[in-house]
């Protein structure tokens, strides 16, 4: 029993990669799924979407390593964060779809609490802020909004949860109602300095406490998948948020280090150690992981749109067949024209946390096309994670010395890469291992099993692919960043 299967259940798609007791890919599979927009702002996901296509990737990839469940030590999971979701607990049904963490639906109530003053309340409990993006607001507004929730939810009904909630429910035959730190630390409902589901937090909502999973590890017994799923019964023995799991699987255990992650959204995270850092650039503390009952907290800047750009790119106006055409479009345009693209297509999030503006383009010509918009789409994360990085510089000093470790799709773009070190004016590191997500997932969940070494012997594994240096002169490096923050404020002030 030396292999282990990690799940990442991701925004757009669901992935099963299976790992050798050398943590190397031994096979994988992935499926796509729908996306809903019911309104302007809103997006959901059938829940029954992420189940089965969780189901079906973890038999094709053992299908596909030709090995059984029997071989399995562990299955460590990975996923979205912040979306959420209500079921029965008598039926397993879920009440409604699953409302996204991209999902805007709350910015009224978060804007009537924040003028009620809770806003305090909730960086002082949770480390967040009063945004809709944090499951809180999402999981009132089902209780409100959906005929019958409420009372239900009063009766203790109905279960709440986080994606890796919902996945693990249906993987044990409802038998383990259960949530990690990571995850539990992106609810707005958790207190991460007691390591307990805030009183305070629930009241303020009126979130009934009966339908919290409980909180464990990152690195924990989570169940048993029921032995009809895959032939015999499984441990899960890992969970952790997307951009916890990369953290861990960029082996970012010393408090400075820091990770961004390139997928739908960009998220970087430093770990800032066994003290939880509030900062003054709202950025948000949070969890990191946690092991053996101890938090590592860290502060993160979440990106809303960073790969979804692309995605618009090719899906919304059709000017790319696929992400892969955006690194030569980019190479080829015209270097005369400087287009910035402010992808607030759901709001902004850090450090501007405005839920209600939307996407502008600036500097348009006659002759702008495809490649200009592509040149401008790739910027506009290599701008954002800047405005993050100033963030992070600000509240603990020295950040811009920091390692910086990329993963997620993006990231396998050179001439992105290349821009990002230019605007940030530091060095970019990209590890030979790109699916740091599922790896980390996997390490967890093999680490518990006794597959995998600790945490600083996993670390010694980590190896560079390519170091990218920054090429701009510092002049061009002002001017461009200068150029970009004025869009923005342009873009908040319509």
């Amino acid at each position: 029993m030396t292999f282990v299967l990690a799940i990442d259940q991701g925004t757009t798609s669901t992935r099963a990669i299976v790992f050798d007791g050398a943590l190397g890919v031994v096979a994988s599979a992935q499926q796509e799924f729908d996306q809903h927009f019911p309104a302007s702002g809103w997006v959901e996901h059938e829940a029954s979407d992420l189940w089965t296509t969780t189901l079906a990737t973890c038999k094709t990839a053992l299908t596909k390593a030709g090995i059984s469940a029997g071989d399995v030590a562990a299955i460590g999971i990975t996923n979205q964060r912040e979306t959420t979701l209500i079921w029965d607990r008598a039926t397993g049904e879920p009440l409604h779809r699953a409302i996204v963490w991209q999902d805007r639906r709350t910015s009224d109530l978060c804007q009537t609490l924040k003028a009620d003053g809770h806003e305090e309340l909730v960086t002082a409990t949770t480390g967040l802020l009063m945004d809709p993006y944090f499951s809180g607001t999402k999981l009132k507004w089902l209780l409100d909004n959906v005929d019958g929730a409420r009372a239900k939810a009063d009766a203790g009904e109905l279960a709440f949860g986080t994606v890796d909630s919902w996945l693990i429910w249906n993987l044990t035959g409802g038998a383990a109602h259960v949530t990690d730190a990571t995850n539990a630390a992106r609810t707005m409902l958790y207190d991460i300095h007691a390591g307990a589901w805030s009183t305070e937090m629930c009241a303020l909502l009126d979130i009934p406490m009966s339908v919290l999973p409980q909180v464990k590890d990152c690195a924990a017994e989570f169940g048993q998948t029921e032995a009809e799923l895959f032939g015999s019964e499984i441990p899960i023995l890992g969970v952790a948020g997307d951009q916890q799991a990369a953290t861990v699987g960029q082996a970012c255990f010393q408090p400075g280090m820091l990770k961004s992650t390139y997928g739908t959204g960009c998220f970087a995270l430093l770990n800032t150690g066994d003290a939880p850092v509030v900062s003054k650039n709202r950025l948000l503390t949070t969890i990191a992981y946690q092991l053996d009952g101890k938090p590592t907290y860290a502060l993160e800047g979440s990106i809303f749109i960073a790969g979804a750009v692309v995605q618009w790119l090719r899906d919304g106006l059709g000017v790319v067949a696929s992400a892969a055409e955006t690194q030569d479009l980019a190479e080829g345009a015209d270097p005369a024209q400087e287009l910035i693209l402010v992808p607030a297509f759901t709001g902004l999030g850090a450090p501007y946390w405005n839920a209600d503006c939307r996407g502008a383009i600036y500097g348009l010509a006659r002759n702008s096309g495809p490649a200009e918009f592509a040149r401008a789409a790739l910027e506009s994360v290599a701008f954002q994670t800047r405005d993050l990085l100033e963030a992070m510089q600000g509240d603990m000093g020295s950040v811009g010395n920091s390692q910086l470790r990329v993963d997620g799709g993006m990231s396998a773009n050179n001439w992105a890469m290349q821009f990002l070190s230019d605007i940030l004016g530091a060095p970019v590191d990209r590890p030979k291992v790109l699916e740091t997500t599922a790896k980390g997932a996997a390490w967890l969940a093999g680490y518990r099993a006794g597959v995998y070494p600790g945490p600083q012997e996993f670390a010694a594994t980590w190896a560079l692919e390519r170091k990218f240096d920054p090429m701009m002169d510092p002049q061009t490096r002002k001017r461009r960043y200068a150029a970009w923050q004025r869009a923005v404020q342009a873009t908040l002030d319509v």
